[in-house]
């Protein structure tokens, strides 16, 4: 589902940016939560959105890939 963060949450297991506060994440069945809807830069790569980036290749959560 997706959702807006109400405070900073670590990193993004798939981007590796920080979740901060006012981000907007979809959190996953296992309660794992990614950035979603969101561009970023990193290291000259542009991320449309992290998990649905993940999802066009991965079908499951980057942390518990046998969920």
């Amino acid at each position: 589902s997706e959702d807006v963060l109400s405070k900073d949450a670590g990193e993004c297991a798939i981007c590796l940016e920080e979740l901060q506060q006012g981000d907007t994440i979809a959190r996953l069945p296992c309660l794992c939560i990614y950035h979603k809807g969101q561009v970023f830069l990193r290291m000259d790569i542009t991320f449309q959105s992290c998990i649905d980036e993940w999802f066009e290749v991965n079908r499951s959560c980057p942390e518990h890939p046998s969920d």
